[in-house]
Parts: C-alpha cells; sequence; structure tokens
C-alpha cells in the first residue's frame, strides 16, 4: 500500500518545536492546531469538499490551510483582490460547493450558495471525528490578466518540493514576507514556515510598510521575502534600520544588481538572493552569488529535477514542482508538447550568464525595434540618485512610441530648480549604456510608484 502524502497537519502534530503565526492583531501558538479548531468545530463539514478559501485575513487563510490540507478535496485560495464579478466564473471552474470565510469577508451571493463556514483565530475544542483522509488539490489564481484569472492546479507534493531540496539553516529562522500568502510567492514562505516548524509574521490588509517593518523588528525575523518593488519601497522607510535579517530574498520581478548591491550594504551580515518563480512553473532556482541574472549553467544541467531550456529567447521549465493543469472548460494547455513550461519570461545570454530582459507581452515597439522596459529600468536604477523607476511608452508620430521614464529619487527628491540638472544626469548615465532608441525621451520625477497586490509595478501598457 502506497503511504499516504503528509499534510499540513501532520507537520504541526509532529514538530515538537513551539512556533507561531503573528500579525499585527493575533498571536497564534501553531501547536494548539493539534486540539483545537479555527473552524468552529465544522471541519467535518468540509471533508471531501471543493472549498473557496475567502477570508479577509491572511491569518484566517493560514489556520484553514493548515486544518483543510488532506481533508478537503480541493481548495481554492482566492487573493484578497480577487474581483467580485469574477467570483461566480472562479467558483464554477472550480466545482466549489462549501466556502470558508471570516467576519470581514465581502458579502457576496455566489457564496450565499454554499456551505458557509467562519474562520476565527479564537480557536475552539476540535471535533475529534476521524475524517477520511485524501490528496488535496490546490487551486491558485494566476496574475497579470485583465479578465478573469486562470486557476492553476497544484498538489501538496508540487508545491513543497522546493522546500524540501532548500539547504538547512545555521539558524532556526522566523520567517516573515511582503506577500501575501493566498498567491503562489507568500504561499511558498507559509509552507516554509509550517513544513519547517518556524513562526511566521504576516502582514494585515492596509498596513503601512512602516508598521510591519517595526512588527518584523519585534518578532525578530530572520528570513524575509519579497519582490523588488517590495524591497525598493522597504529601502525608502526610515524603519528599514530596525531589521537584522540572515537572510534576503527577491523574486517575482527582475532584481537588478543595484537593489542587490542596495539590500547588501543595507545588510552586510545577510545573505542576499533571488528566485525564480511563477504560478505555473513553480520554484526553478534561487541564485546565491549576489548577481542579477543566473549562471548558464543552470541551463545546461538538471538542477533538483528542473530542466530549462532557451526557445527564441524565452525560458521553459520542465520539473515535479510545476502545476498540472489549467482548471476549467476550454482552457490553453500549461505545458508543450515535451512538458516544458513556457514561462513568457525572455532572457539574454552574454559571456556565461543570462538576464531577464523582461516579459513577451511587456515589449514597446520603437519604430520597429523591440525594447523591453525591464531592460531600461535596471541601467536608470543604477543612478546613485534613484530608488526605483517605470517606463513606460508615449505615443509618437514619426516611430508609433517613445519611451518615458517615471523615476523616484533617492531621499527627499530634488527642488524644483535642480530637477533638469538631475534629468540631463540620468539621461546621460543612459546614453552611455543603451542604444538610442532605449533612451528615454523625457524623465518624469513623481514621489512613488503603483505597486499592485501582486507586489509587482503596476504596468499598465503590456
Amino acid at each position: 500500500m502506497v503511504p499516504a502524502a503528509p499534510t499540513l497537519r501532520d507537520y504541526v502534530e509532529s514538530s515538537a518545536a513551539e512556533r507561531f503565526l503573528w500579525d499585527r492583531t493575533a498571536s497564534i501558538r501553531v501547536t494548539h492546531l493539534r486540539h483545537g479548531t479555527a473552524l468552529g468545530g465544522r471541519r467535518s463539514a468540509l471533508a471531501g469538499r471543493s472549498v473557496i478559501i475567502a477570508t479577509s485575513s491572511q491569518l484566517a487563510a493560514a489556520l484553514a490551510l493548515i486544518e483543510l490540507d488532506g481533508v478537503a478535496r480541493c481548495l481554492t485560495v482566492l487573493p484578497p483582490d480577487t474581483s467580485a464579478e469574477h467570483i461566480g466564473e472562479l467558483v464554477a471552474r472550480a466545482e466549489a460547493d462549501a466556502v470558508v470565510v471570516d467576519e470581514a469577508t465581502p458579502a457576496n451571493s455566489v457564496f450565499d450558495l454554499l456551505e458557509r463556514v467562519v474562520c476565527a483565530p479564537a480557536m475552539v475544542l476540535a471535533d475529534e471525528v476521524a475524517l477520511p483522509r485524501m490528496q488535496t488539490e490546490w487551486l491558485l489564481l494566476t496574475s497579470g490578466t485583465s479578465g478573469v484569472p486562470k486557476l492553476v492546479a497544484h498538489t501538496h507534493a508540487s508545491l513543497v518540493a522546493p522546500i524540501a531540496a532548500a539547504k538547512p539553516s545555521d539558524v532556526t529562522p522566523v520567517w516573515a514576507t511582503f506577500y501575501d500568502i493566498r498567491r503562489y510567492g507568500g504561499l511558498q514562505i507559509f509552507l516554509r514556515a509550517i513544513v519547517g516548524g518556524t513562526s511566521l509574521v504576516l502582514s494585515s490588509a492596509g498596513e503601512p510598510i512602516a508598521d510591519h517593518l517595526s512588527q518584523l523588528a519585534q518578532h525578530g525575523v530572520t528570513h524575509l521575502t519579497g519582490t523588488p518593488s517590495h524591497w525598493r519601497r522597504a529601502l525608502m522607510s526610515p524603519e528599514i534600520h530596525k531589521i537584522t535579517p540572515r537572510y534576503a530574498r527577491l523574486s517575482g520581478e527582475i532584481a537588478d544588481q543595484a537593489l542587490l548591491d542596495s539590500l547588501r550594504a543595507m545588510f552586510p551580515e545577510a545573505g542576499v538572493g533571488h528566485a525564480f518563480a511563477s504560478t505555473e512553473a513553480g520554484v526553478a532556482f534561487e541564485v546565491n552569488d549576489g548577481l542579477a541574472g543566473f549562471p548558464a549553467s543552470f541551463v545546461a544541467e538538471v538542477r533538483n529535477g528542473v530542466e530549462m531550456k532557451i526557445v527564441d529567447g524565452a525560458l521553459r521549465i520542465r520539473s515535479p514542482r510545476t502545476a498540472s493543469r489549467y482548471v476549467g472548460d476550454n482552457q490553453p494547455k500549461l505545458f508543450d508538447a515535451e512538458g516544458f513550461v513556457d514561462t513568457g519570461d525572455m532572457v539574454d545570454l552574454k559571456d556565461d550568464r543570462y538576464a531577464f530582459a523582461g516579459r513577451k507581452g511587456g515589449i514597446i515597439n520603437v519604430g520597429g525595434q523591440k525594447v523591453h522596459p525591464e531592460e531600461i529600468e535596471a541601467v536608470i536604477n543604477r543612478h546613485p540618485r534613484v530608488r526605483m523607476s517605470l517606463v513606460r511608452p508615449r505615443k509618437n508620430p514619426v516611430t508609433g512610441a517613445v519611451v518615458i521614464a517615471d523615476v523616484v529619487l533617492q531621499g527627499e527628491g530634488v527642488r524644483t530648480s535642480a530637477e533638469a540638472e538631475v534629468s540631463d544626469a540620468i539621461l546621460a548615465h543612459c546614453r552611455a549604456a543603451l542604444p538610442r532608441h532605449k533612451v528615454p525621451a523625457a524623465i518624469k520625477f513623481v514621489p512613488s510608484l503603483d505597486v499592485a497586490a501582486t507586489g509587482k509595478l503596476a504596468r499598465r501598457h503590456g
């Protein structure tokens, strides 16, 4: 007989370590889940069902996921920014018949048609009825689409595979992430904490970055992850000096050299790395040598079961960490004929290292020449006066488009009288590093840049 796959509850029950889930409002001792429940004694009502996790807080979602992995047939995890008008279609695709909410979950008529269970951090004694054990399918939403998001199917095995391959830390970590755990990047950190038997600090809805950094310091966070945009915003806060992580990791966007160097300067005793992952392809690799991009040897060899190849400049991945399919009728195939997932990320090879150029769908056409905004941003961000930038197109009657750069400067910015001088310096920096058609036609200084709920720069032109 094939042994049953472990569940998140198994990791909780087998660990002797004392660990916590924290957010701004509550402190949960994870070991209380051995005999308690956050589902009001109604866990058995969700056994064998397809369940939507629609809580407003990350903490409630975390507790529900621990309790229902191996109990529910399917778990569909809704991020908090899921459009209300898309929920009906997502429920239909998932064939859901139950929903877990909390007190602050927005009302939706679709949920009224489902078995409804409330999750609350105030635990009660668990129902001791033995429940059938099954392999739960996890459905995660993709990001970056303008219509109804795709649902991607994962298993417990595909989700925890990168964790099993990770090297053990020389300290007992306290994990935290700027990501929301209801998206793939944040879910990976939640799973690392549960599988590894460590504590985790979660952010709360609407929590200012300064307050969250103070909370990270209060709980002694040692391992912290987020997108490059998350990290740039954190570096702009004076509260960043309160934390002393042992490891800082970036993922979700291109990690340019300027940001990697800034993090190393801020945390000289920490390991600074970046990872490549997507909801569909899973975690492909981590880079911990302090350099942007990744060694060409990563493509030439199979690493921890992960194979990569470059097709027409785009990175493709095949591994046991990838999802199994898109869920629903008339959905595209997730794999090519050889089982590789096309990530849509474009790379360029220089010497023995690949550099990320940008996304297939984000190209700007300047007079018939393709321009990746991220390539220009990486150059602008290297200027010592710049904290972050966003390159976007502007219509032009001759070339069709030119590129414009919105720039956030370090510190207090510049006086109006000095803007022209700083702009000229940044443009000169770009002319020295970029072909003429990639040099911005104009620099616009802005106090901040919009960051989407995914933690990535909000790009509205791609």
